[in-house]
């Protein structure tokens, strides 16, 4: 039987834009004017959340998911909390304030760091585990606050909180946590503490599995039934098959691999986040299996893998191709898709316009919700 809850999320570039990677000239800079027609476009379009970057060059996340919760009437910004960024009791403040200031349209995204190197930038200096728990501890202290009718205590390995008493969102019994990755300490947190756990790219009956595992996770915490799972992927739609894989390869003309990435981060820094970063390794991994066409599956294509870290797993096709290819993560246990492509201004609006459709009677009137 099809899902009649499936929610479509788009991502707000906010380190920058572009229409071909190999071209510096086509590069479209950080600016409010270019993130005010993209989200303009997210609103209209029928999207339910906006994802915020947190790489070292994006615009800060709260600031600018606040802002835009300001300006639109449906989004929910999905708004990143970084384990060891904030202790977690002002971190309950800031989320259960904004919830409540946007009229419940708040998602939470938890992130413990694309690698060591980036996180240490930031001056934090723990490893990868700890970062973990912290995050782990981190939510649990959150979830305490916000349930609480009165203060809280709570005595921790890396927290201690006395007497702590928070305003409460207003998303019940907490604005929707969002969690991808791949290591075992992901899986594991997702497992106990997601709405919705986030895959990058892969091929539909490798996520089929891994919705499986997590499940089978969830259970030890009671919470089989209650995980969501959903899919990071970029979109390159055209009205014939031909013309879109001719605007993918236009999009990569002029690169060599991985040079644009680590002219952004850093000599050796793809190298870096490929050690450190499971989520990343195993895109990798697709890459190099999927040959000198790039492809994993008719219409899963790995090009944008050569030239940026992080989701780089595109659906290339006709929109009835593209709609096709999502309903077989769909069958896999998939119900969120957070989406983006390029420029992401005209990507959002041909997605909402041309594969949407496709879904008609089938679509959540909101975003995920907590249980």
């Amino acid at each position: 039987m099809p899902r009649n809850d499936l929610t479509f999320g788009w991502f707000l570039p906010t380190s920058g834009d572009t229409t071909c990677f190999g071209d510096p000239a086509a590069r479209i800079p950080q600016s409010s004017e270019v993130f005010d027609e993209i989200v303009a476009a997210v609103d209209e379009g029928g999207y339910k959340y906006l994802l915020m970057p947190v790489n070292a060059t994006c615009w800060e996340a709260t600031v600018v998911g606040s802002y835009y919760a300001a300006r639109t009437k449906n989004l929910a910004p999905l708004i990143a909390l970084r384990s060891g960024y904030c202790n977690p009791t002002l971190a309950a403040k800031m989320f259960a304030t904004l919830d409540q200031m946007s009229g419940g349209r708040l998602c939470i995204n938890l992130i413990a760091g694309i690698s060591d190197d980036d996180t240490r930038a930031d001056g934090i200096m723990d490893t990868k585990e700890v970062r973990y728990e912290k995050m782990d501890e981190e939510v649990e202290v959150m979830k305490k606050l916000w349930a609480a009718s009165g203060a809280i205590d709570h005595q921790g390995k890396h927290y201690s909180v006395t007497q702590a008493i928070e305003p409460k969102p207003l998303q019940r019994p907490h604005p929707p946590f969002f969690l991808g990755g791949g290591s075992e300490f992901a899986l594991e947190i997702s497992a106990k503490h997601s709405t919705v756990h986030l895959f990058w790219g892969d091929k539909p009956e490798v996520i089929a599995e891994k919705v499986g595992d997590i499940r089978e996770r969830a259970a030890k915490y009671g919470r089989r039934d209650d995980i969501q799972f959903g899919m990071r992927l970029q979109i390159i739609c055209e009205e014939t098959e031909e013309a879109a894989w001719d605007a993918a390869y236009r999009l990569i003309a002029g690169s060599t691999k991985f040079e644009i990435a680590n002219s952004r981060l850093g000599a050796g820094a793809v190298e870096g986040v490929r050690k450190t970063s499971e989520a990343n390794r195993r895109v990798w991994e697709l890459l190099e299996e999927s040959g000198d066409e790039m492809k994993i599956h008719p219409h899963l294509w790995t090009g944008i893998s050569t030239v940026r870290t992080g989701a780089g797993i595109a659906v290339v096709g006709t929109p009835k191709q593209v709609a096709e290819t999502l309903d077989e993560f769909v069958t896999a246990g998939c119900t969120s898709f957070c989406l983006s492509g390029y420029p992401h201004a005209e990507a959002a609006r041909v997605f909402s316009t041309k594969v949407m459709p496709y879904f008609e009677g089938r679509l959540s009137e909101g975003f995920p919700h907590a249980a």
